[in-house]
């Protein structure tokens, strides 16, 4: 399962993309998205996802 950022709620500022061990997030348009092929939830490198704990508006969550 991959980590996904709901673009409504992206408020663009970036703070995901440098935390990504696993350089599987990028901006695209107005918000950024995550590669679900390159996201390994952080697993083996951090206790949780990086990206959700650094998102201040709350827009990352595990994909449905």
């Amino acid at each position: 399962m991959a980590m996904s950022i709901d673009a409504d709620d992206c408020t663009a500022c970036g703070a995901c993309e440098c935390e990504c061990p696993s350089k599987a997030i990028r901006l695209k348009g107005a918000a950024y998205l995550i590669d679900p092929n390159k996201c390994t939830e952080c697993a083996g490198v951090a206790a949780a996802p990086q990206c959700d704990e650094v998102c201040p508006s709350g827009a990352i969550s595990r994909a449905a």
